[in-house]
């Protein structure tokens, strides 16, 4: 596999993306950029306020917006949950970096995130959790460069896979 200018984390809500993306920075000596502070910092506004006052598709549209703007070398990038539903971005991003899905299974998920209210997942109202997954969870897949399974694993154990597909890439 060829090196990557940039390593970009994929995955669900909880999936621990943006942790994840920390400490890989930190371990690999890498920037860090979480996509949906990005958005938070262009639009001045809470992701849940921009799901309930511009809808799905509105906030998609802005979601993609901030992806294709994103100007990163050497830099771990957090994606949030709904990046891959940004067709044109998910490619822009991959010519940019090495991509890696966190793949958590849906019942760890479930028990993972306990606030959905404030956590600005975009979902359809009336949605469920296992709905989200089960329409992302493909995308996910087809996106992805390396997928690493991250059942009942620690968020160390998790780094340093990370950390090992990195450095295999490199090579």
């Amino acid at each position: 596999m060829k090196p990557h200018s940039n390593l970009i984390l994929i995955g669900m809500p909880g999936a621990g993306k943006s942790t994840v993306g920390v400490l890989a920075a930190k371990a690999l000596g890498l920037d860090f950029l979480d996509s949906d502070v990005a958005i938070q910092q262009a639009t001045g506004s809470l992701l849940q306020d921009i799901i309930r006052d511009s809808g799905i598709d509105g906030f998609l549209e802005i979601e993609e917006a901030v992806l294709g703007s994103i100007e990163a070398e050497h830099c771990v990038i957090a994606t949030g949950g709904s990046a891959v539903l940004c067709p044109d971005a998910m490619r822009r991003l991959r010519r940019e970096g090495m991509i890696i899905y966190l793949s958590v299974p849906l019942k760890e998920l479930q028990q993972r995130i306990t606030n959905m209210g404030e956590r600005g997942i975009a979902m359809e109202p009336g949605q469920q959790l296992s709905d989200v997954f089960a329409q992302r969870e493909p995308l996910y897949r087809h996106c992805a460069d390396i997928t690493i399974d991250c059942t009942g694993a620690t968020i160390e154990e998790t780094v340093q896979a990370v950390v090992r597909f990195w450095h295999k890439a490199a090579t």
